[in-house]
C-alpha cells in the first residue's frame, strides 16, 4: 500500500494504537512532533500546531492527516491548532482529514467540549473531505481521574455522574480503519460496553490497587456537572466497544504498581 498518512498526537495515549495499526495495514506513516525522535518504524516530521510552523512541510504529499492532538489544559488551541492545520491541508490538496471528538460535544457546556465542537465545525466546514468519529471517554482518562481522587483519604465521587469508558486500542483500530477507507463525514458514534456511576468506577480502581478509601457522594452544582448527571457524554445505543473498564484495570493495575500517565502527546 502506496498511502502516506500524516498523524497528529501520533506519540499520546491513543495516537500509539493509531500509529501501530497504520503501520500494520502497510501505510507510509508520518507523526507530527515539536521534538522529532529518529530511529523508529515510521517518520517523525517536524511541526508545531500552536504557530503553525512546519505544518506546510509535513502535509506534503499526504494522502490523509488524522488529527488526534489535544490539550485540555488550553482547550482554545484546539480549535487555533485545527485551523492551522486545516489551512495547510487545504493548500496542499490532502484527500481526507479525519478527526477525533467526544460524544456530546454539540450539547455539552463542558468549555473543553465546546471547544472540540468549535474544532468540529471548522473540519466540517473546511471544504476538505473529512471524517468525525466521536467516542466517549478512554479508560486511561477514567483511570487517571480516579487516581487523582484517590490521593485524599476521603474521596469525593460527584453525585450521579457515570461514565461509559471505551478502550483506546479500539478507538485507534476504529481511527486507522477510517483513515484508510473513504471520507464518511460524522462517523456512528462510538461508546465501552458498559455504562457505570462514577462511584463503582473509583471503587474498582481501588480494589485493583488493593487501597482502602471510604467514599463520600458530593453533589456538585452548575450546568455543566448537569450534563455529566444527565448523561450527556453517553452513548448507550453506540456500546460498540469490548473491553471493560475491569479488564483495563486487570492489566494495568495492581498493589504497588506504579500509577500510568495520561496524556495526548
Amino acid at each position: 500500500m502506496s498511502d502516506s498518512i500524516l498523524v497528529t498526537g501520533g506519540t499520546g495515549t491513543l495516537g500509539r494504537h493509531v500509529v501501530g495499526r497504520l503501520a500494520e495495514a502497510g501505510a507510509g506513516v508520518r507523526v507530527l512532533s515539536r521534538s522529532p525522535r529518529p530511529g523508529t518504524a515510521y517518520a517523525f516530521v517536524r511541526g508545531d500546531l500552536t504557530t503553525g510552523a512546519g505544518l506546510e512541510e509535513a502535509v506534503r504529499g499526504v494522502s490523509a492527516v488524522v488529527h488526534l492532538a489535544s490539550d485540555p489544559r488550553r482547550p482554545a488551541t484546539d480549535v487555533e491548532g485545527t485551523r492551522r492545520l486545516v489551512e495547510a491541508a487545504r493548500a496542499a490538496g490532502t484527500g481526507h482529514l479525519v478527526y477525533v471528538s467526544i460524544v456530546g460535544v454539540d450539547r455539552h457546556p463542558y468549555a473543553y467540549y465546546r471547544r472540540k465542537y468549535e474544532a468540529e465545525r471548522v473540519v466540517e466546514v473546511s471544504g476538505l473531505p473529512y471524517t468525525i468519529l466521536r467516542t466517549t471517554q478512554f479508560h486511561d482518562f477514567v483511570l487517571f481521574l480516579a487516581q487523582s481522587l484517590a490521593r485524599l483519604p476521603v474521596v469525593p465521587v460527584p453525585a450521579g455522574w457515570r461514565f461509559q469508558p471505551v478502550d483506546t486500542s479500539e478507538v485507534g483500530e476504529r481511527l486507522a480503519a477510517l483513515a484508510l477507507g473513504a471520507p464518511a463525514g460524522r462517523a456512528p458514534d462510538m461508546g465501552g460496553p458498559e455504562i457505570l456511576p462514577a462511584r463503582d468506577l473509583v471503587r474498582a480502581y481501588l480494589t485493583a490497587a488493593g487501597r482502602r478509601r471510604p467514599l463520600v457522594s458530593v453533589p456538585v452544582p452548575g450546568k455543566t456537572a448537569a450534563a455529566f448527571r444527565q448523561g450527556v457524554h453517553l452513548a448507550p445505543g453506540r456500546a460498540t466497544g469490548v473491553r471493560t473498564f475491569g479488564e483495563f484495570l486487570a492489566g494495568r493495575v495492581a498493589p504497588g504498581r506504579p500509577a500510568a500517565g495520561y496524556g495526548a502527546e
